[in-house]
């Protein structure tokens, strides 16, 4: 088969054969590492959390939508492109037309952008695995200190907030209370992150061949944690309240703009898409693999793991809130109906439940109905909105300190995490040194060298994330460095595809690789359907950060007893705006290089 550029017939561009690229030894290693590569830390902590936060199973439906309109199109068109041209996300658009290479090169900066700090999680994952072979766990008790006359007594700090909030933000990242404040870099997060950065060098370095045995286990050993964890929530008391809780759908959330919003946004990260590491695992595909059914395949276990994790947060956590919830309201009960509360027409009662939970009750609603509806619950501030990586480190810390043989499930959910990580930074790393290959020609074993060069250059630039205000960091890249540019860069995708390319000409392709012709739904999902999604999104994003002043969460000591919670909102200091603007000049420089190499592609072919 051909590929021949539109306006330019003339010009016919031969797929290269026997180029000498390494393959997959097998399509089972290709398949886990796709799967590794999609699903990472975000389907353990942040669908769970948008989940909780968006109506439940209300959420679920959006989210199901949307993977089908958004995800799944896009996913195999990236799939597609990278088996047919077989090269890195720059070559595979230089060889569709030389004036398309921006869309490879804004891909390569967002992935060298989340790499760098999407490590330092993966080196926090590591020095929580190695201080889970302590019983009692270390987070699972504030600590004790001698104060003179008082004898041993918690720390102060501690007490006001919570054994695993303490140990996050104190013990562990040692954070200050302004990102202004660097610190001075934290020795164990270095090291942590010195492990995680010679772990992910190994497996780069070694190849497809060797990564994707790495696979086998990196890939599948989360599923077996995830399901063991699945198994011991479920017959933790109240589990089934729990996800009877999660899961009723609040319908009305369905009618709110950010729940659409959310859904797209996660659908749209979950699957690794715009980074460049799905083409390039797809590059080393043979031309005549079934793509079609790699990504229906691939997307759907991405679907499932998610909706496990959830399972398991709310087995662990969530029902053991419900069912202390449930066993304090039969209490109230006996206690109204033996008459022992009689003669309060209004009464306020707060209980101290498990996990701190806070329960108030006002009497004069609540005697008429006797409803464990007419209850209000409240998780404990320290564990209030927590999301990205605090869910992770705090909360779900938090839920295993409640587990028997609390160690070894601590042990086995970190490993898990690391496992979750490192099948993406794999992903991530071949989405950087596969195009550099492209570009300067190296071949093995100078190509070991690249990749070395590539992660000691990363080591030490993340250094910046390992400082005491590390944390603060990682929450400005993570909030301005890849959301929006990824987006770009995949609708930038799809346009060249289904408007520059031509969505016929991609089809007749597709029937010529793959033997049979794909559904016409992916014709109009490429070609006005998910363009226009995105436009959608890409507009809310922009609105969002226009109306949401840029800020960050910081550990303020001295608000930890305040009623508001342990942390407060701060602005970003004069210059960390500065490289805020840097990251988007980053990101309009990326647009416009993008923007004009399509705009030359349409206009002026020759």
């Amino acid at each position: 088969p051909t590929l021949m550029l539109p306006l330019r017939k003339n010009i016919v561009l031969e797929p290269p054969e026997n180029d000498g690229r390494p393959a997959w030894n097998s399509k089972l290693q290709y398949i886990l590492a796709q799967v590794g590569f999609s699903v990472g830390l975000g389907n353990v902590w942040r669908f769970p959390y948008l989940c909780q936060k968006n109506g439940g199973g209300a959420y679920l439906v959006p989210y199901f939508i949307l993977l089908i309109l958004i995800g799944v199109p896009l996913f195999f068109l990236e799939l597609a492109v990278g088996q047919k041209i077989r090269r890195g996300s720059i070559g595979v658009w230089n060889y569709v037309c030389p004036h398309l290479g921006g869309i490879g090169v804004s891909s390569l900066m967002v992935c060298g952008f989340v790499g760098l700090y999407y490590n330092v999680i993966i080196g926090w994952s590591i020095f929580y695995f190695f201080q889970s072979f302590q019983y009692p766990l270390p987070w699972a008790e504030c600590p004790i200190r001698r104060n003179g006359s008082l004898g041993l007594v918690e720390n102060p700090e501690c007490e006001k907030s919570s054994a695993t909030t303490y140990f996050w933000y104190r013990q562990t990242l040692n954070t200050t209370s302004t990102i202004a404040d660097s610190g001075g870099l934290n020795v164990k997060m270095t090291l942590s992150l010195l492990v995680a950065w010679i772990i992910v060098c190994l497996a780069v370095i070694r190849g497809i061949a060797s990564s994707g045995k790495v696979m086998y286990f990196s890939s599948l050993f989360p599923y077996v944690v995830l399901f063991c964890f699945l198994v011991r929530g479920l017959l933790l008391k109240g589990a089934v309240d729990g996800i009877a809780h999660m899961f009723t759908p609040k319908l009305e959330k369905m009618l709110e703009p950010q729940v659409w919003r959310e859904a797209a946004t996660q659908v749209f990260f979950a699957l690794g898409l715009g980074f460049g590491g799905v083409i390039a695992f797809s590059s080393y595909n043979k031309i005549d693999n079934n793509c079609h059914f790699d990504a229906v395949l691939v997307s759907f276990i991405n679907f499932f793991t998610s909706i496990l994790a959830t399972l398991f947060q709310v087995c662990s956590f969530c029902s053991n809130i419900i069912y202390s919830a449930h066993v304090d309201f039969l209490i109230i009960l006996i206690l109204y109906l033996t008459n022992i509360l009689l003669g309060s027409s209004v009464l306020s009662l707060s209980l101290s439940l498990s996990l701190s939970l806070s329960l108030t009750i006002s009497w004069s609603s609540f005697a008429p109905s006797l409803s464990f509806a007419s209850l209000s619950l409240s998780i404990p501030l320290s564990l209030q909105s927590v999301q990205g990586t605090g869910l992770a480190f705090i909360a779900f810390t938090e839920a295993m300190t409640h587990f028997p043989a609390s160690p070894f499930w601590s042990v086995m959910f970190f490993f898990m995490l690391i496992n979750l990580g490192l099948g993406s930074m794999i992903g991530t790393m071949t989405g950087i040194t596969t195009p550099c290959l492209y570009l300067i020609l190296l071949q093995f074993p100078l190509s070991i060298s690249l990749s070395v060069c590539c992660c000691i250059i990363a080591f030490f630039c993340g250094l910046l994330f390992v400082q005491r205000s590390g944390n603060y960091f990682v929450t400005m890249f993570d909030d301005y460095s890849a959301g929006l540019p990824l987006t770009i860069v995949v609708i930038l995708e799809n346009v060249s595809v289904a408007w520059i390319y031509g969505t016929k000409r991609f089809m007749q392709d597709l029937e010529d690789m793959l033997g049979f012709r794909p559904h016409a739904f992916y014709f109009y999902m490429w070609k006005y359907v998910s363009p226009c999604c995105l436009i959608v999104l890409i507009a809310a994003t922009v609105i969002e950060m226009a109306i949401s002043p840029p800020g960050y969460n910081a550990w303020v000591e001295e608000l930890v007893s305040q009623p508001v919670g342990k942390q407060c909102k701060v602005s970003y200091k004069h210059f960390i705006l500065t490289l805020i603007d840097i990251l988007c000049i980053s990101l309009v420089t990326e647009f416009a290089v993008s923007a004009r190499s399509i705009y030359f592609s349409l206009y002026f072919p020759s």
